[in-house]
């Protein structure tokens, strides 16, 4: 599997990410699934403290701790669970990330995050107290590198102008292709590299029924979905071609797709080797559905 530089970090990351979120609470399986997506070259993992209440974090701490220096692992802040663990409110100020950090590495089993991302975030945050909580994690070495996990253009112009994130995890597909129109080319330009997540948008894209899904019609979804087979048919398969569409955009360091089974990672280690799409087939792809915009938090 191929590797991309993340921004301007010294950080290489596969092609293909894992969304650690989906994982179950078997822990020998979920080492089983991690362990056999590193075996195919994929050496990015993504997981937050939110996931199962800390179990996530835990779980894929003990199953890459013999691994360390060979995976980069990513997670996130600013959820904290309610004493009840009925839900969570958001919490961005600098004291709660200082010390949300000491668990997650503790839960992880390491001395290190290599990405620390904010998971969310609203313009009335106070960002440079944000910024000030990552740097100085920074500067102490419990993290390499920061970014934030947000799909809100505001939100992102003012990290972009702030801060020196490296990344913006945001969900980006054909059936969500928002980031094109006010993301994908500013970051790109400012060597900030995109992990895009629901890149194939719960299987709808690949074998799932049909379903309207944000403001595409369920025939939207079903002719871009045939659109995708029909290409891949042709060699690539409609894992790696509905990928492949995603990684074309310079700006994307990695498509972060979720895991359940075995077989699933299997699939995407396979999709994996065939990546790259024809010009044609991308621009038959992109005039597949009509493009989409964010309406609000521009």
């Amino acid at each position: 599997m191929k590797d991309r530089q993340m921004g301007s970090s010294d950080l290489q990351i596969s092609e293909i990410g894992i969304g650690c979120m989906s994982l179950g609470e078997d822990n020998a399986y979920n080492k089983k699934l991690l362990h056999r997506a590193l075996d195919g070259g994929i050496n990015f993992f993504d997981t937050a403290d939110l996931y199962q209440k800390g179990f996530n974090e835990t779980s894929v701490g003990s199953a890459l701790k013999e691994n360390r220096k060979q995976v980069i692992i990513a997670t996130k802040v600013g959820n904290e669970w309610k004493e009840d663990g009925s839900s969570w409110n958001w919490n961005p100020r600098k004291e709660y990330i200082l010390a949300a950090i000491e668990k997650s590495l503790q839960r992880l089993q390491t001395d290190y995050i290599d990405l620390y991302q904010l998971h969310g975030g609203t313009i009335e945050d106070p960002i440079d107290e944000i910024i000030e909580a990552f740097e100085r994690l920074q500067q102490q070495g419990k993290i390499r590198y920061y970014g934030i996990s947000s799909i809100r253009p505001n939100v992102i112009r003012e990290y972009i102008k702030r801060s020196n994130i490296i990344s913006v995890m945001m969900q980006y597909s054909l059936l969500d292709r928002r980031p094109e129109e006010s993301c994908l080319d500013l970051l790109f330009k400012h060597n900030i590299s995109v992990l895009a997540r629901g890149t194939l948008v719960k299987g709808l894209l690949i074998d799932k029924q049909p379903v309207s899904f944000l403001d595409y019609t369920d025939v939207d979804v079903r002719n871009t979905s045939a659109i995708i087979k029909s290409i891949g048919e042709k060699g690539n398969g409609a894992i790696a071609t509905a990928l492949g569409y995603v990684l074309n955009h310079p700006a994307v360091a990695s498509a972060i797709t979720g895991i359940r089974t075995l077989e699933q990672v299997e699939a995407i280690i396979a999709a994996s080797k065939i990546l790259l799409l024809e010009k044609e087939q991308i621009e038959i792809l992109t005039h597949s559905i009509a493009l989409n915009y964010y309406n609000e938090h521009r």
